[in-house]
């Protein structure tokens, strides 16, 4: 069996959006899409991929920006994830891999939360709270299951919505469970405040050239998403 092969054979990627599972996908992945689900929800489909044999874990997708210095497009490879309960750190041989084949990536702490950081006050108390760069709602979930399970763990993300950018309400009752968009919901939310078309708009062009950077750096990973051999993965777990 080739090293690719073997790469892609036990690893489970995490994504938030049904577009970013699209991306993500490959031979031998898994791809959990936590899409509206609650933390829990999200623990129970992880947990059940684990014990179906993963043997790594990647958290991928796009994040919200927490430090001012970091534009919309930018890639982010994780160096730990902040959770409510602590910090997990990740895989440095994996990191180390996925910081290689993305050069100009920003080597930073993501913050895992179970809400959105919906204004840019939020982001900047948020910054402020934990030094992380950037935030998302799968992170924290995927990295402290690997943790309790004893798998490798990584993560790349690609920053949308900067830290100086307010989500529109319509973001909040955007997302379905499978990670697609509900458009029927965004159009009511937008008849009950159309004062937030424009900034609507923004979100959802930042978004687009977060997801066209996404496929960009998930082509440069490779079939493996960067993934070390994980027979030695295994062996080298912190």
């Amino acid at each position: 069996m080739s090293a690719s092969t073997r790469a892609t054979r036990d690893l489970v990627v995490v994504t938030g959006l049904a577009a970013e599972a699209r991306i993500a996908a490959g031979p031998g992945i898994r791809v959990v899409v936590a899409g509206g689900a609650r933390t829990l929800q999200l623990e129970r489909r992880l947990a059940q991929e684990i014990e179906r044999g993963a043997r790594a874990v990647m958290s991928f997708g796009i994040a919200g920006g927490l430090a001012e210095r970091l534009s919309c497009g930018a890639w982010l490879v994780a160096r730990s994830v902040l959770t409510p309960s602590g910090c997990v750190r990740c895989h440095a041989q994996w990191t180390a891999s996925l910081r290689d084949r993305l050069p100009g990536a920003h080597v930073v702490d993501l913050a895992g939360v179970d809400t959105p950081a919906w204004t840019a006050s939020d982001k900047r108390a948020l910054h402020r709270e934990t030094g992380a760069w950037a935030v998302d709602t799968e992170s924290h979930v995927a990295a402290t299951l690997a943790a309790r399970a004893g798998l490798a763990f990584a993560a790349f993300r690609v920053v949308a919505d900067g830290a100086k950018r307010s989500l529109p309400a319509a973001a909040a009752v955007a997302l379905a469970p499978d990670g697609t968009i509900r458009h029927g919901k965004v159009l009511g939310s937008i008849a009950r405040a159309p004062a937030q078309l424009p900034s609507l708009v923004r979100t959802a062009r930042d978004t687009a050239v977060a997801l066209r950077e996404l496929s960009r750096g998930r082509r440069r990973l490779g079939g493996g998403l960067a993934c070390p051999d994980l027979d030695e993965l295994v062996l080298d777990v912190p």
